[in-house]
């Protein structure tokens, strides 16, 4: 068995619930209305386009560990932990979704840091805290623009 298999099992989740957060993302960008549609249309943008450059990292980082990231739509149903949402055209629904979603996200990528760090792999424990680091801010941010 691969010495890495549970990293790589973790990261194939990550990169599932990735996957996903990805298509709410893009369905939220497309079906978006009202009057902050300007606004989210454009920051809807911004993160799905942040969600496809962490993808290819989290199967690049598998792929590194020796395991091979899981690419099949089925897979990353059968395996996240994010609910697919869909015809969601109210800003603040959407935004509510990607706090939910980011929350879960940033509890899996603290795990697999740990998990990492008590396996010598400096290298997923420092993608993971950059990311980590990142995405409490966008999570911040989203958070008050609900207030």
């Amino acid at each position: 068995m691969n010495k890495n298999q549970e990293i790589i099992d973790k990261l194939n989740g990550l990169l599932s619930d990735f996957q996903i957060f990805y298509q709410n993302l893009r369905g939220f960008h497309w079906n978006i209305q009202g009057r902050n549609f300007f606004e989210l249309h454009v920051k809807f943008e911004e993160l799905y386009t942040d969600a496809a450059i962490k993808i290819d990292m989290i199967a690049e980082r598998v792929l590194t560990v020796s395991g091979t990231p899981i690419h099949g739509f089925q897979d990353y149903l059968n395996t996240t932990e994010l609910e697919p949402v869909k015809n969601v055209h109210d800003g603040e629904v959407a935004v509510k979704t990607i706090v939910s979603n980011l929350e879960k996200i940033i509890v899996k990528e603290r795990a697999i840091k740990d998990l990492a760090g008590s396996l010598d792999d400096s290298g997923t424990e420092d993608l993971m805290s950059a990311f980590v680091e990142e995405q409490e801010k966008t999570l911040w941010m989203y958070k008050a623009w609900l207030k």
